[in-house]
C-alpha cells in the first residue's frame, strides 16, 4: 500500500484515522493554549489590559461559535476530510500569523478570527468521521481521541513556555503554526472519507451518495429531541467553566501563589489534564460497556462527572495551600473527563445519522458563544473580587447542569434513543430500495 493509496477497507484504517485526528486535535489544543499560558508576557509587550486580554479570548471563542454551525451543515453535505484539511492549514497559517502581531487588533484578526473560523471548521467533521469509522468502539475511539486535548494542553504549555524563554513568546506561535501546516498536508495525502452504508440483515452493504437534506430538517433533529436539548446545556456550561479555567488558571497561579511564568504554566495544566486522561480512558471503557445494559448510563455518567467536580472547583480556587490546590485540580480534572468521554456518544445516541454533524454544529455554537464570555467576565471581575473568587463562582455553573442531565437519565433520553433508531433503521430501508 504506497503512501498515496491508503487502503480504507483495511481493518486498522479506522485506528489510522483516529491517529491523524488525535495529532489534528493535539495541535488544535496546542495553539488555544499558548495565547492562555504567554498571556501576562502578551499583556507586557502590548501593553495591554486584563479586560483586553480577556477579550481577545471571548473574540476567539465567539468566532469560533459562529462559524461552527456552518461547518455542521457543510459536514452532512460535502467531503469532511476536504473541510479537515482545509480547517487546519488555516488555522495553523494563522497561528503562525499571530507570532508577528504588533497589537490587539492583530491579534484579534489572526489569533482571534482566522485561527477560530479555522478551528470552527474541524470540530463538527472531526467528531462525525470518528462516528463513522467506529461503530461498537465508538466511545473509546472517542475517549481516546479526547486524550489529545489533556496531552495538548499540557505539552503545549511546557513547550511554549520553553520556546518562549528562548527566543520571545512570538517565536511559540510560530512553531507550532509550522507544525500544524505540516500535518494538514500530510492529512491531505493519506486521509479518505468513508462513505455511508446500508446496514441492513440480509442486505449486502453498499456505499450511498450524500443526500441533499434540508437545514430546517436538521435543525429540528436536534430541537425535537429533549435530550440533546438537554446536552446542549450542559455542554454550554462544561465550556464557560473549561474556559475561565484555561485563560486565568496560570496567571492565578502566577500572582495569587507565587509561581514563575514556567511553573504555573505547567502547574495549572498537568494536575488537571493529567488526571483528566486517567478519567476518560476509564470513563469511555465504562460507558460502552453500561450503555450494552441501559442506553442512558452514558448521562448519567456526565451528570455525576459534573456534580463531583463542583466541590475541586471551590478547593482549587480558594485554597492557600499548594496540596489543596493541586487536589482541585487533579479531582476536577479526573471528574470531568466523564462529561467529556460521553459528549459525542449521547449526542449520536440520539440523533439520527444523517443530522449528526449538524447537530454537533450547532451544539458547538451555542456551548462555545456562551462560553466565549467566560474569559472577559473573569478578566474583568479581577479587579473587583479577584481571580480566586471568580475562578470559585464557577462552581456555580455545573450544578443546575448536572441536575438537568439526571432529568434527561430519568426521563428523556430512552425515548430519544429509539426514535432516532427508528429514523435510521426507515431511511436505510428507504435509501436500500
Amino acid at each position: 500500500m504506497s503512501l498515496f493509496n491508503p487502503n480504507t477497507k483495511h481493518p486498522f484504517y479506522k485506528w489510522e484515522i483516529l491517529a491523524f485526528l488525535w495529532v489534528a486535535f493535539f495541535l488544535n489544543q496546542a495553539d488555544r493554549q499558548i495565547f492562555n499560558v504567554l498571556l501576562t508576557s502578551i499583556k507586557a509587550d502590548l501593553m495591554l489590559t486584563d479586560a483586553q486580554m480577556g477579550f481577545i479570548a471571548t473574540t476567539f471563542n465567539f468566532a469560533f461559535a459562529t462559524l461552527v454551525p456552518i461547518s455542521g451543515l457543510l459536514g452532512d453535505r460535502i467531503s469532511k476530510r476536504n473541510i479537515l484539511v482545509f480547517s487546519i492549514l488555516l488555522w495553523s497559517i494563522a497561528t503562525m500569523c499571530t507570532g508577528f502581531s504588533s497589537s490587539m487588533l492583530m491579534f484579534i484578526i489572526f489569533r482571534s478570527l482566522a485561527t477560530g473560523v479555522g478551528e470552527a471548521l474541524f470540530g463538527p467533521a472531526y467528531v462525525s468521521t470518528i462516528a463513522s469509522y467506529h461503530k461498537e468502539t465508538r466511545a473509546l475511539a472517542m475517549s481516546i481521541h479526547q486524550t489529545s486535548y489533556y496531552i495538548g494542553v499540557i505539552a503545549s504549555s511546557v513547550i511554549a513556555t520553553y520556546v518562549a524563554s528562548l527566543w520571545g513568546w512570538r517565536m511559540a506561535f510560530v512553531v507550532f503554526g509550522a507544525v500544524g501546516v505540516f500535518w494538514g498536508l500530510l492529512m491531505l495525502l493519506r486521509m479518505r472519507d468513508k462513505p455511508r452504508v446500508v446496514d441492513l440483515e440480509n442486505t449486502e452493504n453498499k456505499p450511498i451518495e450524500l443526500e441533499k437534506i434540508p437545514i430546517k430538517e436538521s435543525l429540528g433533529a436536534l430541537f425535537s429531541a429533549p435530550t440533546a436539548i438537554i446536552l446542549v446545556v450542559g455542554f454550554s456550561g462544561l465550556i464557560f467553566v473549561l474556559t475561565g479555567f484555561l485563560t486565568w488558571m496560570p496567571t492565578y497561579l502566577e500572582q495569587n501563589l507565587g509561581f514563575s511564568l514556567e511553573s504555573a504554566a505547567f502547574n495549572a495544566t498537568f494536575w488537571t489534564h493529567a488526571f483528566a486522561f486517567i478519567g476518560i480512558v476509564i470513563a469511555g471503557r465504562l460507558s460502552d460497556k453500561l450503555s450494552k445494559i441501559k442506553h442512558s448510563y452514558r448521562i448519567l455518567l456526565q451528570a455525576l462527572g459534573l456534580f463531583s467536580a463542583i466541590p475541586f472547583i471551590v478547593i482549587m480556587g480558594s485554597a492557600t495551600q499548594l496540596w489543596l490546590v493541586y487536589i482541585g485540580l487533579a479531582g476536577f480534572g479526573f471528574t470531568r473527563a466523564f462529561f467529556d468521554a460521553n459528549t459525542y456518544a449521547v449526542m449520536y445516541d440520539v440523533i439520527p445519522e444523517k443530522h449528526r454533524a449538524s447537530a454537533s454544529g450547532i451544539m458547538c455554537m451555542i456551548g462555545f458563544g456562551i462560553g466565549s464570555l467566560s474569559s472577559w467576565i473573569l478578566g474583568a471581575l479581577k479587579s473587583i473580587i479577584g481571580l480566586s473568587a471568580g475562578i470559585s463562582l464557577l462552581a456555580c455553573v455545573w450544578l443546575p447542569c448536572s441536575l438537568l442531565l439526571m432529568y434527561a437519565y430519568k426521563f428523556t433520553y430512552e425515548r430519544d434513543y429509539q426514535k432516532a433508531q427508528e429514523i435510521d433503521s426507515k431511511d436505510a430501508n428507504r435509501l436500500a430500495n
